[in-house]
């Protein structure tokens, strides 16, 4: 997908070309984009990729362009298994996080007294969508308590709840949205694997900021987005699918044609891989440009950006600290790159639209977004910076300078 010049110094450590990657990245001649945790900015071979694609449509058919395309659609799967420590049959596209999340969630027969064990940071949208089950299936949802010294829940704790109450599923996002709590996902998993309970985890913000291995992790369910740091296009993300729950037949609430075969008029048989948990109807440009945003996030490598990063995320935090009226609000003893902190004398709208004004690209976090963590730190609400491996310690430098000039107001 790329063309003849890398981005890339070639060396035994893979050192970053900042400059180079840069140049590869339309967007930052226009923006200081620190809204990675939302969206981040396209490389030119992800942005060229769909263009292609929907230019083949519109000259061809689009039928006849997915037909034309059917090894790379192909290469989505592979990318992807790739990037996490999967196979291919394992992985299924989703039109976003959420979307894949509720298509596991779909696939346990939950019944009355279940227990759904989960923290108290998980995602606003997987929250919700337990107090739903909880609401129309009667299942009893239980948060675990975080730890005192601020590292995220509770592993011994939320290990003995399981114990006690032998769960139907153990949920838990490995890196809130509203701060930059890591949390120790892998540890938990070893806990799950003991006990043979589903556990499902969400990687919304941790794919392509750290290198993620589900065997690792221990996870029968994980899923991501591909819009934010992995770079890819808005409507795409996945959901990995272990073997295991494979084996042992579980299916999507509502599984159509490609998913399953229709084998008699009373009957149906689930397709023998993850694509059981997808639908016939696919963006293809979308997909495809997903499938370039990880082999690009693969050409860079995982562990240099996983070190640069968060490294810019404190250096952030670093330059925020000293800022009067400013009141930073992420926890743990790594924190990744979610820079989030609460201001005095602003309210969110208009501090947001300051920031805009700057050119400087920023996400707000409501109080809604985050009850319990919102609540236990007191605020209303925060501004979220998110920088990415692209970004520079010169924008670095001219963020924490915008804050200050304001917070000053």
């Amino acid at each position: 997908m790329r063309d003849q010049s890398s981005a890339f110094i070639p060396s035994a450590e893979t050192l970053l070309d900042v400059a180079a990657l840069r140049a590869d990245t339309p967007g930052c001649a226009s923006v200081v984009h620190f809204n990675n945790a939302g969206a981040g900015l396209l490389a030119r071979p992800v942005l060229r990729t769909m263009l292609d694609q929907l230019e083949l449509e519109a000259n061809i058919g689009g039928y006849e362009a997915a037909a034309a395309r059917e090894k790379e659609v192909a290469g989505f799967y592979t990318a992807i298994a790739e990037l996490i420590g999967a196979r291919p049959e394992n992985i299924a596209f989703a039109g976003s996080a959420t979307h894949a999340y509720s298509k596991a969630l779909s696939a346990i027969p939950f019944e009355r007294g279940d227990v759904i064990l989960t923290t108290r940071n998980d995602f606003i949208s997987n929250q919700i969508a337990f107090i739903s089950l909880r609401d129309r299936f009667g299942v009893e949802v239980v948060h675990a308590p975080d730890h005192p010294d601020g590292t995220g829940v509770d592993v011994e704790a939320m290990a003995a709840l399981m114990r006690k109450l032998r769960p139907r599923l153990v949920a838990v996002t490995h890196v809130p949205t509203n701060s930059g709590l890591v949390q120790p996902v892998a540890e938990i998993g070893a806990h799950c694997r003991e006990q043979s309970l589903i556990y499902l985890v969400d990687a919304c913000q941790s794919v392509g900021q750290y290198p993620i291995d589900v065997e690792a992790i221990g996870c029968d369910l994980l899923t991501a987005t591909c819009r934010k740091f992995l770079r890819g296009p808005r409507g795409s993300g996945f959901l990995y699918v272990s073997d295991r729950i494979l084996r042992e037949g579980y299916e999507p609430l509502f599984i159509d044609m490609y998913g399953a075969r229709w084998t008699a008029p009373d009957r149906y048989r689930p397709v023998e891989t993850a694509a059981r948990f997808e639908e016939w109807e696919f963006p293809y440009a979308t997909l495809l440009g997903s499938a370039a945003a990880a082999r690009y996030a693969l050409e860079v490598g995982l562990e240099p950006v996983a070190k640069r990063t968060p490294a810019l995320g404190a250096l952030l935090r670093d330059r925020l600290a000293g800022v009067k009226g400013v009141r930073l609000l992420d926890r743990g003893p790594e924190p990744a790159a979610l820079v989030t902190f609460a201001i005095e004398g602003w309210e969110p709208r208009p501090f947001k639209r300051a920031m805009d004004d700057r050119k400087i690209n920023s996400a707000l976090s409501l109080r809604e977004f985050a009850v319990f963590d919102f609540g236990d730190k007191d605020v209303e609400w925060c501004l979220r910076l998110s920088p990415h491996y692209y970004n520079t310690e010169e924008e670095v430098e001219v963020v924490a300078a915008a804050v200050a000039e304001l917070a000053a107001r």
